[in-house]
């Protein structure tokens, strides 16, 4: 039966065979309109996993967001995936996975690293960083964006910011994305519990290498920031540390390269919209905008209820598992005329970065830079660009992004 004609009181959100080609976005539509607070009995893949309740409409995941002490992000993880398969305590120790008062300690030690002066300042490393990449492609006739332009651009980005050496991007990538696509049988054909054992161990000591060579000889980066980075005589421990290096170099890698990927998808499938940023470079901040409203590159995060509750008019009890799903919100319909259209000029306001609340992306202004420079300068080499084959998504209901997108640089 075909998925549309299931009645809406039965669909399960995150039932894999819905997310074959991306977030189910037909799906979410009639959710929107049906009861934008939804719940769902379950997951097919994981029939012992509880039921929880969807969110999906602006208004509600704003409501959500800002109130952490009725939907917590500490009690029960912030993933809405199996915790066996990433367990709660590793979540716990990254402070988008904490509530106040230590999640704002750990924050603000963080932010140290994120001044607006000290992102401003790598705008000319951003720009070479994409260039090198840009004009080391010109003689190919057709590449894949994503792993030919976007993956190599962000992941030296990052990496640059935190102080990796560069011979290491390549590996830290590949560890980022199977973390971030731990269900998604295409990355991990094993098993997102393989993740646990294989990769986590190798990232956690990577990153502990790093610090004690940051303790021992700081450098200008910002790995050396969060060691000695200190709020009234208290600094973070290893295992915060450690932790929160593993959250700025999953966002650092994959929210960026997903965003720049939608979004250069968009702009080739809707030349109009290109013709206006080659004839308007200034629209470009624009149409970053709208990408990150249309393509969010984490599909959802997850709160637990601390008491019963009622949203949108559904009674929610101590304990139930609330997904927000940011693909459904950035088209809310009674926040956007024509919300699937790809407009550059719409300057939306959107909830890709968080809703607002204590969990507001605090590397918004680099992703936001990085993104503007990454789309000046491919339009400026390849005004031309054309889909070359088959886009591919991602099959895990955490992130939404492309694998592959074949292009030909020139027609």
């Amino acid at each position: 039966m075909a998925t549309r004609e299931i009645p809406v009181e039965e669909v399960r959100i995150a039932d894999r065979e819905l997310w074959s080609d991306g977030p189910p976005l037909e799906e979410f539509r009639r959710l929107r309109g049906a009861c934008p607070v939804h719940w769902s009995t379950g997951m097919s893949d994981y029939p012992e996993e509880p039921g929880f309740w969807s969110v999906l409409n602006q208004e509600f995941i704003h409501t959500v967001s800002r109130d952490w002490q009725t939907f917590s992000s500490e009690v029960g993880g912030m993933l809405a995936n199996p915790a066996k398969f990433f367990p709660v305590e590793v979540q716990n120790g990254m402070f988008i996975g904490m509530d106040p008062p230590k999640h704002d300690r750990i924050k603000a030690l963080f932010q140290r690293g994120f001044t607006p002066k000290r992102t401003a300042e790598h705008e000319d490393t951003i720009r070479e960083i994409a260039c090198r990449v840009l004009d080391g492609i010109a003689d190919r006739e057709t590449v894949d964006l994503v792993n030919d332009v976007a993956q190599p651009i962000v992941a030296r980005v990052i990496g640059s910011f935190m102080g990796i050496d560069e011979e290491d991007d390549v590996v830290w990538a590949r560890l980022m994305f199977a973390l971030v696509s731990a269900d998604d049988p295409n990355v991990n054909p094993e098993g997102p519990a393989t993740v646990m054992e294989r990769d986590l161990p190798e990232i956690v000591a990577r990153c502990q290498k790093l610090i004690a060579e940051r303790r021992a000889e700081p450098r200008d980066d910002l790995t050396s920031v969060l060691v000695n980075a200190e709020i009234d005589g208290e600094k973070l421990t290893e295992h915060e540390i450690v932790m929160g290096f593993i959250l700025l170099m999953t966002a650092g890698n994959d929210s960026t390269k997903a965003t720049y990927s939608s979004g250069m998808r968009a702009i080739i499938e809707n030349p109009d919209q290109r013709q206006l940023l080659l004839d308007d470079p200034s629209l470009i901040p624009d149409a970053v905008e709208e990408a990150l409203r249309m393509f969010p590159a984490f599909a959802h995060f997850r709160r637990t209820a601390t008491k019963d509750t009622e949203l949108g008019g559904c009674p929610i009890k101590k304990g139930d598992k609330v997904v927000m799903w940011y693909p459904s919100s950035g088209r809310d319909e009674a926040v956007y005329e024509d919300p699937d259209r790809f407009d550059v000029t719409r300057k939306p306001e959107h909830q890709a970065f968080g809703a607002g609340g204590r969990h507001f992306c605090l590397g918004t202004a680099l992703a936001r830079l990085e993104l503007r420079v990454m789309i000046e300068e491919t339009l400026k080499r390849y005004p031309d660009m054309e889909i070359a084959g088959e886009p591919k998504m991602a099959q895990a209901i955490f992130i939404n992004q492309l694998t592959t997108l074949p292009v030909r640089l020139r027609p």
